[in-house]
């Protein structure tokens, strides 16, 4: 085990071997067989072989890749309950959609200030046990009284300055929301003034945050979804923004339910919509992309990859996620072709990055038809370059001189891995984010051989699943019908419990 300093970073240049390192010339990522990698501080000055210069530090990692770390563009900050819909369906019938009686009677907070604080945290150093070196964290508002508030975003704040991640962080705000009704039909209730108020505070939140000058703590805004808003609330958005020059994050062309929303008010597909109020440019981020107009998913004519790739916008790609709710990307190779950006997300539990990029490159496939059309290599740039490119960081998702020292180490040496043919086609066939043994965020060391400095990995996840438990057992509160648990969530096969 490396030794650290306190502080995570050594005075003077450190200099990295292992069999393989993924480097970066004239825009494209290299793969340097037994490379070198050197940083001083938070920048990198070597990447290649034979460096010629003195170091403070060696560290060989022997079978092993080092990497770029991942850019995760719509990442965990939650104790995730995405899961519970994993086989639990419709969403409205299962605590994913308000019932009107619960909207009724006044939603509230389901969490704590305190236990808000503890699930960014806990998910931040989960983000960087899988190799994430940069997040922008998304968190479910099912549970939440509206949006999300600038006192837990403090808090992730600090949590993110402690463990060394790299975050761009948000408050989610909205104006409306969908709830069912007594039919359980679902319809939306819009309070644009609330809303208003909310992007308010969010907007002073990022003025503070931007004003700071933190190296990896920086501000995004965050409308949470295109069908809660209004044209207000995101002509308002766009604009802080702009001013900020920071990235909006939108989630959008992702489900039915937005779709017929978005088209019933406005004779518009979501994109066109958004292109029609000047919403769109190359800082925002638009997760998921699965129902765009012109694609196999939506059989209505639209212009809207032609739209997405002329604003320069970056489509978040979120393969598990969407998978696991029978949809996706139609299709990764046609968007990629025609030019539109693409970054990835995780979106859930596990913050599995690799095994992200590893469904994706399956399903693609599938998708397409075709084991051509998408390659290893795609959504490994996708990962890393894409995502750095849509926050217009061109010191991040790369292994040069001069870029960050945000680098992975990523281990390829045990039997569970086999025999490695090419270190990124394994990576996508055989390993996992439980390889990840290093990461470096800034040139600190914040993972060392999977060992995370003041995070005791048993104990918070004693601590996460007691609250998980906790939120739970109050899904009939805001469940249509108010069943009990047992009704909301399926058991795979029958249970016995001790004493029933």
């Amino acid at each position: 085990m490396t030794t650290l300093p306190p502080s995570g970073r050594f005075d003077g240049p450190v200099l990295l071997t292992a069999r393989w390192v993924i480097g970066h010339r004239d825009g494209h990522h290299v793969i340097f067989d037994d490379g070198v990698v050197v940083f001083e501080g938070d920048k990198l000055v070597f990447v290649g072989h034979d460096y010629p210069g003195e170091v403070t530090e060696r560290i060989d990692y022997g079978n092993a890749i080092i990497s770029p770390g991942f850019v995760d563009l719509d990442s965990l900050s939650d104790i995730d309950t995405t899961v519970l819909a994993f086989d639990n369906q419709p969403s409205w019938k299962k605590g994913r959609v308000w019932p009107k009686s619960y909207m009724d009677r006044g939603p509230y907070e389901m969490y704590t200030q305190e236990e808000l604080a503890f699930q960014k945290r806990y998910a931040f150093a989960q983000l960087i046990r899988n190799g994430v070196t940069t997040s922008l964290p998304i968190a479910s508002l099912f549970y939440r009284e509206w949006g999300e508030t600038v006192a837990e975003f403090s808090a992730a704040a600090d949590a993110a300055h402690d463990l060394g991640l790299r975050v761009y962080l948000g408050p989610a705000y909205r104006a409306g929301n969908s709830y069912v009704d007594e039919n359980g039909r679902i319809a939306f209730h819009f309070d644009e003034e609330r809303g208003l108020r909310n992007f308010a505070e969010s907007l002073a939140f990022a003025e503070r945050i931007e004003g700071l000058g933190s190296p990896t703590v920086r501000a995004m805004l965050a409308p949470d979804r295109i069908e809660t808003g209004t044209p207000d609330l995101m002509r308002r958005t766009v604009a802080a923004g702009r001013d900020l020059d920071i990235p909006i994050r939108l989630h959008c062309c992702q489900s039915e339910l937005e779709f017929d929303r978005i088209t019933s008010a406005y004779g518009m597909t979501p994109l066109e919509w958004l292109d029609s109020i000047g919403a769109l440019s190359d800082r925002m981020l638009l997760p998921h992309g699965e129902l765009v107009a012109g694609t196999r998913n939506v059989e209505r004519a639209g212009r809207d990859l032609d739209i997405l790739r002329d604003a320069g916008a970056t489509l978040v790609h979120c393969p598990i996620v969407s998978a696991r709710h029978a949809g996706f990307m139609d299709s990764f190779s046609k968007f990629r072709a025609m030019g539109v950006r693409i970054g990835l997300g995780t979106d859930t539990w596990p913050c599995d990055f690799i095994q992200n990029m590893q469904v994706g490159v399956l399903l693609s496939r599938v998708m397409d038809g075709s084991i051509d059309s998408v390659r290893s290599e795609h959504y490994f740039d996708a990962g890393t370059l894409g995502g750095a490119d849509a926050l217009k960081r061109p010191d991040l998702g790369r292994l040069q001189p001069g870029a960050k020292a945000d680098i992975i180490v990523i281990d390829m040496g045990h039997d569970r891995i086999g025999h490695v043919i090419d270190p990124i086609q394994t990576l996508m066939m055989s390993s996992s984010g439980r390889d990840v043994r290093t990461t470096i965020i800034d040139g600190r060391f914040v993972m060392v051989d999977g060992i995370i400095p003041g995070f005791d990995a048993k104990a918070e996840q004693e601590r996460a699943q007691r609250q998980f438990d906790g939120l739970v057992a109050r899904y009939p509160e805001r469940t249509h019908g108010h069943p009990p648990v047992e009704e909301i969530f399926s058991s795979s096969y029958p249970r016995y419990r001790r004493g029933a």
